[in-house]
């Protein structure tokens, strides 16, 4: 309303005249009803005019305060800032403005005039844009290189601009004004990009790289000659690397080179400061003598000089002072290494290319640095996966000679368990070896969950109940002088997982959270409700988008150091002191997470105490909201849901009543069959026995005796369970089939197709999981 009365200003001279006219008729018609309708007319105008001259004030009013407030925000911006009205009339500038610009023009588009070539239509255009967004932004190339100019709308219908150089600039302590010629290569030679400093030195636009350098291979960190119209003239050659197995290379004249490998000049040093490339000079015995703003920046470092290079790079697995000292002296052949900077802020990795001086009689090495981070980080990653494979190639082996072990030791206990009751002498000795075995079990378990090879019994969990549940439990660990505090969102999702490995995730996370506060402290768990629209980049992980349950562990511990923190997930990693830690907890719960398709993440500093987050892709199904059912698994190649009944020795006769069947039992190791058939025929059970996939096919073609269930391992020499399973249901598509195995169900389950009427047992299993797997195949 107010904008309307402003724009109504140049019009209320002309309603006022108007007023007045209908008020001097009205005076001569005097009270006749024509002379009435003129009164009104008049007081109607003169009215409008009154209102039109209020609003205007109260706009101008409401303007002066607009603009104070936003001058006071933008008055000491390093940026060049000002406010115009809707026409482009400027109203204030700050003092980066005034400084940058001089004059006195009345309008931002004669203030820019000597920026852009047609300033009214950048401003038009980005003007548009922010009366539809609110806001708009373009990066415009220049003369002088790259601007970005901003715009935000204003109530009341005016505009707030910035102006940002960020295009290369003459350096401060550069001559003014200076462009050093540069190219662009690819690796096989061929010059993509030449700016303009380049073709005039050069004299044309040339394809490849031969064209400029007659003497290949090209030396960076050295004087080349380069080809030019005027014949051949030699340039300082500085290179960086570029996305794409490009090159950028720049080119500095002999006379305008800082002679950098050649003197301690700081004066001849100050150009170097302006080009695009990190640079050290250093001294043979390691010493730094020079550096330039990129270098400093890149090293985390406000001087270089003076500094020792092993102060500032490791991991060269053999003395610095070395290898520079050979590069000096022309007996190193490798002029290129990878080092990690030396910072407490963030990791950084660095490609160092050393050349020697081009000046005999200066030993000094010129030092190119390149940033290597995102290199080497992916490097990590492959690293950690090839590790984190071999691994758990290593633990599939061991666990399953392990668990075929173990179910003979367990199984053969049971046995004898079934002959003693608890009045028995050698009854308490059966039962140490029953839950010793059970132990071992449980070390083989988490050797498959951080190679991610655990077998899961998925289910829809709510997450507030299942840590409801495990709280009596955790605060038995943390003991008296920890707190454990949990908030929960009040809607939070439910999520798809093994309750029983991921509540040994979160005792795992919290036993380390307490043996971090050894004088006591919070540890506090909170659960919320996560969306993301766009991946999301942490650490050397994407987190893809989607809908997450997200679980952060906090302690007032004493915190981990940013050089352990990106071990703390690898297997037998501790800092704990030796009986203290196996370094399994935090690489157990890594492998489960992972396994259960969420993320871990850990943010920690020395003194300031740990966060572990962890994310769960939420449930998508029908109900999320019903947690605790067990939800029937995906399409497998053996397997449906394994069996959930808990290992005893002890028997209850009319529970466990057989009808009686015939098995076939297919198993490769001797005393784990000897102790399913025993186990079984002890049920009442038929057992035909075969100690290979061959032989139990041979069984079958040579009689026409019905078989009920086929129970079989999984990885036999020769042909495997599902393979010669499925060459027998060609015939007998009726039989029942329980696959058993020391391996994990996802190693052999993946690519195949689903076998009907098919569930999988994992080793170790007792007597009564093995019979009560058996009985409800049968019914």
């Amino acid at each position: 309303m107010t904008r309307t009365a402003l724009e109504l200003r140049p019009r209320a001279g002309v309603i006022a005249i108007l007023a007045g006219l209908f008020l001097a008729a009205a005076f001569l018609r005097g009270s006749d009803p024509l002379g009435l309708a003129f009164w009104l007319a008049g007081g109607t105008l003169t009215a409008l005019v009154v209102v039109i001259f209020l609003l205007i004030g109260l706009f101008r009013t409401r303007n002066r305060r607009a603009q104070a407030a936003v001058s006071e925000f933008v008055a000491h911006d390093s940026a060049p800032c000002f406010v115009t009205a809707d026409d482009g009339e400027l109203w204030y500038v700050n003092a980066a403005a005034r400084t940058r610009f001089a004059g006195e023009a009345m309008t931002l588009a004669a203030l820019l005039g000597d920026v852009f070539a047609s300033p009214q239509a950048v401003l038009s255009r980005l003007r548009l844009l922010a009366e539809k967004r609110g806001a708009a932004r373009e990066d415009i190339v220049t003369r002088r290189g790259k601007v970005r100019l901003s715009t935000h709308r204003l109530a009341g219908g005016d505009y707030l601009w910035r102006f940002e150089e960020i295009g290369p600039r003459p350096d401060a302590t550069a001559p003014e004004g200076i462009v050093f010629p540069a190219l662009t290569i690819a690796r096989n030679g061929t010059v993509l990009f030449m700016n303009e400093a380049a073709r005039d030195l050069v004299g044309e636009r040339v394809k490849a790289v031969e064209r400029l350098f007659p003497d290949l291979p090209i030396r960076p960190g050295a004087v080349n000659l380069l080809t030019t119209a005027a014949g051949p003239k030699p340039c300082f050659l500085v290179e960086r690397q570029l996305a794409g197995d490009r090159r950028e290379l720049v080119l500095i004249p002999a006379q305008e080179v800082p002679r950098s490998a050649e003197t301690d000049d700081a004066g001849d040093w100050s150009a170097v400061e302006a080009l695009p490339v990190p640079l050290l000079k250093i001294a043979p015995d390691g010493a730094v003598l020079r550096s330039n703003r990129l270098a400093r920046d890149l090293l985390g470092q406000r001087t270089c000089e003076g500094v020792h290079l092993a102060t500032l790079m490791e991991g060269l697995g053999r003395s610095l002072t070395d290898w520079l000292s050979e590069v000096a002296t022309g007996r190193e052949t490798n002029s290129s290494e990878f080092l990690r900077v030396v910072r407490d802020d963030r990791e950084v990795f660095v490609q160092v290319m050393l050349k020697r001086a081009s000046d005999p009689a200066d030993p000094a090495l010129v030092a190119v640095l390149n940033d290597a981070t995102e290199l080497k980080t992916l490097e990590a990653q492959f690293v950690q996966s090839q590790k984190m494979q071999a691994i758990g190639q290593l633990a599939g082996g061991v666990a399953h000679d392990f668990n075929n072990l173990l179910t003979a030791i367990s199984g053969h206990c049971d046995l004898l368990l079934l002959r003693h009751d608890q009045g028995d002498p050698d009854y308490s000795d059966l039962v140490q070896i029953n839950q010793n075995a059970n132990r071992a079990a449980a070390l083989v378990s988490q050797l498959l969950a951080f190679s991610r090879k655990q077998t899961q019994r998925l289910e829809v969990l709510d997450l507030r109940d299942t840590l409801s549940d495990l709280t009596h439990l955790l605060n038995r660990l943390v003991g008296e002088k920890v707190v454990l505090t949990l908030h929960h969102d009040p809607k939070l999702r439910s999520l798809r997982a093994d309750k029983r490995q991921l509540e040994q995730v979160v005792m795992n996370i919290v036993v380390n959270a307490r043996d971090a506060m050894t004088e006591g402290g919070e540890i506090r768990i909170e659960t919320c409700n996560i969306s993301y629209d766009a991946p999301q980049r942490r650490d050397r992980a994407t987190v893809p988008p989607g809908d997450y349950v997200s679980v952060e562990i906090r302690d007032e511990g004493t915190g981990i150091p940013s050089d352990k923190l990106q071990k703390i997930f690898e297997p037998f990693y501790t800092t704990k002191r030796t009986g203290e830690g196996t370094g399994l907890g935090l690489s157990t719960a890594y492998g489960i997470v992972k396994q259960t398709g969420g993320f871990i993440f850990a943010d920690s500093a020395p003194g300031n105490g740990s966060c572990f987050t962890l994310l769960f892709p939420a449930h998508r199904g029908d109900q999320p909201g019903e947690a605790g059912q067990t939800v029937a698994p995906e399409p497998a190649a053996v397997c449906c849901e394994p069996p959930t009944t808990a290992a005893g020795p002890e028997t209850d006769a009319a529970a466990r009543e057989e009808t009686g069947g015939v098995i076939l039992l297919v198993e490769d190791e001797a005393p784990v069959r000897a102790f399913a058939s025993r186990a079984l025929r002890l049920r009442g059970y038929t057992v035909i026995e075969a100690e290979s996939a061959e032989e139990a096919l041979t069984t079958l073609a040579e009689t026409d005796l019905a078989v009920d269930v086929f129970v079989t391992d999984v990885v036999m020499p020769g042909l495997d369970g599902p393979s010669w399973v499925r060459r027998a249901l060609e015939d007998r598509p009726d039989v029942r089939v329980v696959f058993v195995s020391g391996y994990a169900e996802d190693v052999f389950r993946e690519g195949q197709a689903a076998i009907p009427n098919a569930v999988f047992l994992p080793k170790p299993f007792s007597l009564n999981e093995l019979t009560d797997t058996i009985r409800r195949q049968l019914h």
